[in-house]
């Protein structure tokens, strides 16, 4: 009976054992599968924010490409005065060659007081201790005088290579700013050169957003007071072709959602026109009405004639701005193509 009793209990242990091993084991699966749930979870988060960080860059370059004329309307015009150049005089800065070496301190050398058997030494012993420690202190004392003569020569060529830099600075801000006095005399003396100079500084020093080219050519007609700008416009495909992304989970990709050609199409004909009215902007609001009094305004692209492959030019848009007409504009909330079309009609035939 006891033999018996010994087996029940065995085979309860080894069911009990085993209820465990399989309540571990399925314990274990639902720490897998959570964990994988997690895992594909933060995986689907992260494919989502990035197609939601690639709509989002779309989205601002097409505000930025959308707010070319009207955020450049606050701003002050160019004047001779900011075109003066400032000499850069950084304040020189020595590093570590601005700081005195420390000295040595013969509280670092002296003997320490004998203690113990030291006591015993006789007056010539402790005479030599300390005639030694004297002397590597005088060492230390040469030395550190050496490496505080040489880095006051090092400082005094670093000073002297500041004070060269400075010199020069300063007279290429000299020179630049009597060139610039030079072209202020001569524009307010109506020399053509001269005001195609500035009108080409006004031109060159607006920022536009990236991709958007800044070929251009100016003449001066001083008789009629006018101005003829021959400027290359941004491309067609300066508009994305890309209206945002998605994620698609089925395939487990970022996919572009592309953008119809009409709407291409719609945007470069906006952004051509806010180039060309910004132009005008930027021209007339920097110069006097007393030497230009009309902008003549041409626009090209740069291209390719898919025919014979040779580069091309062709233009996009001719218009003749008087500053009578332009100055009643309130361009922050004319549409830009139909403002073009009426600066088309307002000017004056041939």
């Amino acid at each position: 009976m006891a033999r018996i009793g010994s087996l029940a209990a065995w085979e309860q242990r080894l069911a009990a054992q085993r209820r465990e091993e399989d309540q571990l084991a399925r314990e274990r699966r639902q720490r897998e599968k959570d964990t994988e749930r997690v895992r594909q979870q933060e995986h689907l988060a992260e494919r989502q924010r990035a197609a939601e960080e690639q709509t989002a860059e779309v989205e601002e370059r097409m505000k930025a490409l959308g707010e070319v004329l009207t955020s450049v309307l606050p701003l002050r015009p160019l004047t001779f005065e900011r075109l003066l150049a400032a000499p850069r005089e950084p304040g020189f800065d020595p590093g570590p060659l601005g700081s005195a070496l420390s000295p040595p301190d013969w509280d670092d050398f002296a003997p320490v007081p004998a203690a113990g058997f030291g006591r015993l030494l006789g007056p010539s012993a402790r005479r030599a201790r300390v005639n030694e420690a004297r002397a590597r202190f005088e060492a230390a004392q040469a030395e550190h005088q050496r490496q505080e003569a040489e880095r006051r020569r090092a400082l005094a060529v670093a000073k002297a290579k500041y004070d060269r830099k400075v010199t020069e600075e300063r007279a290429k801000a000299a020179a630049r700013n009597a060139y610039v006095v030079s072209r202020q005399s001569a524009f307010a003396a109506s020399h053509p050169e001269a005001v195609e100079w500035f009108i080409g500084c006004v031109l060159r020093v607006s920022r536009y957003p990236d991709g958007c080219p800044r070929e251009y050519e100016v003449t001066y007609d001083p008789g009629n007071r006018d101005a003829a700008v021959d400027l290359e416009l941004p491309p067609r495909d300066v508009v994305p072709a890309t209206r945002a992304y998605r994620y698609v989970k089925a395939r487990d990709v970022v996919e572009p959602v592309p953008r119809q050609d009409s709407e291409i199409t719609q945007a470069h004909e906006r952004l051509v026109a806010c180039v060309a009215l910004r132009a005008l902007h930027e021209i007339f609001g920097a110069t006097p009405a007393e030497l230009v009094q009309a902008v003549a305004l041409t626009g090209w692209v740069r291209s390719v004639d898919r025919a014979t492959g040779s580069p091309v030019r062709p233009r996009l848009l001719t218009v003749r701005a008087e500053r009578t007409v332009f100055s009643t504009l309130v361009l922050d909330a004319v549409d830009p193509v139909a403002c073009l079309t009426h600066l088309t009609t307002q000017a004056p035939s041939a």
